[in-house]
């Protein structure tokens, strides 16, 4: 056997003589060509002939053909003047004379066998994609490359989801949508920890919770309580957006004190998301000031705002805080058409609108207000447009009000894509959320979420609504807090007696006037009234008073208006006599009614004052007292058929009796517009749209009425008589 140890080096040397000689053997023709040849007028001749060397030979390291310096392929190595060479030849790229596959150091091109590269080559364990290295996603031969590199995370690419560099097999969540086998995952999927979730377009159910008020009316006697009711559910919701529909201006001493600044000092401390306009926002714009207060509001709020429908470039004062756009970023203290807001990565739309009644029942000035389901189809087209199907119309147009006008039945029925509307205007108390899911033709659509909050800040409105992965609302809940129920923020507390401090001067304000007497307002039950005589079953001075300064008013704003109603329950308060005061007549009206118009037949106000009189001799808190009319009744008569005429005061002062069938347009508070009391003929009106609320404070109306008579001589006129006594 042969040593293993002895036979490497053996062959070691065999192949290293067979190099050696090879060498020597390339040296000597070199020699040879030296000694026989030579270059002649820069060609290779034969020294001893002169003549040109025929064919292939070297000289002096240079490679010649037919006695000339050779350029192109010899064998497959490339030469350029004689030399092995670095360039393009026949469009193969050399390089030292050989076909190049890499990267050229010089033009930082990529070349595959002597070719610019022009698709996808893995060179190296790098991906090439034409003749640079790949910088984005690109699958090559059933693997993705992230840039140059085997992609090694999670990546989504042309619609199917990687893991690494493979496609995904199982069920993973990436970036807010699920996907099963690397595809978008619909319907009922168990996610990884087991959990049976429902999912649609890749998404699962998104559940948002709105907290909401509208109708504040400057009420800030429970902002503290408000501020409790915020917090607690903040506690458990975090995420609540936090809304108000409108009419933050005008009701009590605290707006007319502060102009708007002692409600948007809370409103900036509890964080509301964002606001819209009612009409009593624009109550100003006939005073001297015009809108300063209203823009100074806006312009230290530290929220947005939203108005769809209201267009402001009339108005040189907003110039600069109107934007008709909807912002995915918006700055505080500016008014868009629409905000984005993302709550737990998803996108949600807001966008507001305000009734177009503001230009008849409010001083707007040259502040205009555009179609409303225009509008509104315009912005949740918009939004649509930036990938948002989860859709807030913030409205002050009314539930229920004129449907000729605007309201939110109409507005829920008309534009498709609005998935919730928090409404404001027509201080309707909806316990619960009310659902629209049929379209002005009755045929079916997807549901519209209605809720609003009552009035001056008696509730805070809260509704939780969930949406499928295709942004189609599937549940909804929701209720309003009561406030009086809970107790007081001390915070909050303690910054109102900033405010309410101040008001005590105001509250002590003389208005201008004064009562010879007092202005009493009677009860049955008052010690020693032994005649039975009532605020709520008798014409009383101070109801005539009242309801003259409702009559006045209204005929302001339509001049047809022919006669004043105000309930007896209604008024809480008698006024001593002498200078009257601003508080004193605050609580004669404390519950801030507003004045409201409505048309009704001569038959149905007949049995309006049917109702006033049911209870005679008996006290009833419905009772009717009236300005521009004169009513007579019989009290021996049956209830129902009491009523023996009724006359309106015409312009010459004489009084014309109504006619059933005619239409008559009356005013009165917005409480017993709507049916309060038990007026089930105003109700049916108001449902029918003929009721309009302007909006206007009663005990204001009475504080204008007052002034405006100087000297209070209180006195019974006969403007309700039994002709039985």
């Amino acid at each position: 056997m042969y040593n293993m140890k002895f036979v490497k080096p053996v062959a070691s040397l065999i192949l290293g003589s067979a190099v050696i000689l090879g060498a020597i053997s390339a040296t000597q023709v070199e020699v040879d060509a030296a000694s026989s040849y030579k270059i002649s007028h820069g060609k290779l001749v034969a020294k001893s002939s002169g003549k040109v060397v025929k064919g292939f030979k070297t000289f002096n390291g240079k490679l010649y053909k037919n006695g000339k310096l050779y350029t192109g392929l010899k064998g497959h190595v490339y030469y350029i003047n004689g030399k092995v060479g670095t360039g393009t030849y026949k469009g193969i790229y050399y390089v030292k004379g050989k076909v190049f596959t890499g990267v050229d150091s010089k033009s930082g091109k990529f070349y595959v066998k002597g070719k610019v590269n022009k698709g996808l080559t893995l060179y190296n364990g790098k991906l090439y994609n034409g003749t640079t290295l790949n910088k984005g996603l690109v699958l090559y031969s059933g693997k993705l490359y992230n840039g140059a590199t085997l992609n090694k995370g999670l990546v989504l690419y042309k619609g199917k989801l990687y893991n690494g560099s493979n496609q995904n097999k199982g069920v993973i969540q990436y970036k807010g949508l699920w996907y099963k086998n690397a595809d978008i995952a619909n319907g009922l999927i168990k996610t990884p920890d087991g959990k049976e979730i429902k999912v649609v377009n890749g998404k699962e159910n998104f559940a948002l919770s709105v907290m909401h008020t509208n109708d504040t009316h400057a009420h800030l006697d429970n902002i503290a309580k408000r501020t409790t009711a915020i917090k607690n559910v903040r506690a458990e919701k975090p995420n609540s957006l936090l809304l108000d529909a409108g009419d933050v201006f005008s009701g009590t001493l605290y707006f007319n004190g502060f102009q708007g600044q002692a409600d948007l000092k809370f409103m900036n401390a509890l964080g509301y998301d964002a606001m819209t306009f009612g009409n009593h926002e624009f109550d100003l714009g006939a005073s001297p000031e015009g809108h300063q207060a209203l823009v100074d509001f806006i312009e230290g709020a530290n929220f947005p705002f939203v108005s769809s429908n209201v267009n402001f470039s009339g108005d040189a004062r907003f110039k600069g805080l109107f934007s008709d756009l909807i912002s995915s970023n918006p700055a505080k203290g500016k008014i868009y058409n629409g905000i984005i807001k993302e709550i737990d990565g998803e996108k949600v739309g807001i966008f507001g609108l305000t009734t177009a009644e503001t230009k008849e029942i409010s001083s707007p000035g040259s502040v205009a207000f555009e179609n409303y389901i225009e509008e509104a189809n315009k912005a949740v087209k918009a939004f649509e447009g930036q990938g948002v199907d989860k859709i807030i119309a913030l409205t002050h147009i009314g539930y229920d009000d004129n449907p000729a006008v605007d309201n939110d039945l109409t507005l829920a029925a008309s534009v498709k894509g609005i998935d919730l509307i928090v409404g404001g205007h027509s201080h309707t108390q909806l316990d619960k959320p009310v659902v629209v899911d049929k379209d002005n033709n009755n045929k079916a659509k997807d549901p519209t979420v209605i809720v609003q909050a009552y009035q001056y800040s008696d509730f805070l409105g809260t509704v939780d609504v969930e949406f499928d992965g295709a942004g189609k609302v599937v549940k909804s809940d929701g209720k309003l807090i009561k406030i009086a129920d809970l107790p007081e923020d001390p915070e909050a507390a303690a910054m109102l007696k900033d405010y309410s401090e101040k008001l005590k001067e105001i509250s002590s304000k003389s208005i201008g006037a004064v009562a010879e007497s007092d202005l009493i307002n009677p009860r049955a039950s008052d010690a020693g009234n032994t005649s039975g005589v009532s605020v709520r079953n008798s014409e009383t001075a101070l109801g005539n008073i009242i309801t003259d300064g409702m009559l006045a008013k209204a005929k302001t704003y339509d001049k047809d208006i022919v006669m004043a109603l105000q309930n007896g329950g209604g008024i809480r308060s008698a006024i001593p006599a002498g200078d009257i005061a601003v508080g004193e007549v605050i609580t004669v009206l404390p519950f801030g009614n507003t004045l409201a118009t409505m048309s009704l037949t001569g038959a149905e106000l007949k049995a309006a004052f049917e109702t006033s009189f049911k209870e005679y001799p008996k006290e009833n808190g419905g009772f009717l007292h009236v300005s521009g009319g004169k009513v007579e009744f019989d009290s021996s008569k049956p209830v129902g058929e009491r009523v023996v005429s009724i006359s309106f005061k015409d312009a010459d002062g004489k009084y014309t009796p109504i006619q059933d069938n005619q239409t008559y347009k009356i005013a009165t508070n917005a409480f017993t517009a709507k049916g309060g009391d038990g007026y089930t003929v105003f109700a049916k009106a108001y449902a029918e749209g003929r009721v309009t609320d302007l909006g206007l404070s009663d005990w204001e109306n009475l504080a204008e009425q007052l002034t405006k008579m100087k000297t209070i001589q209180p006195k019974i006129e006969g403007r309700i008589v039994d002709v039985k006594k």
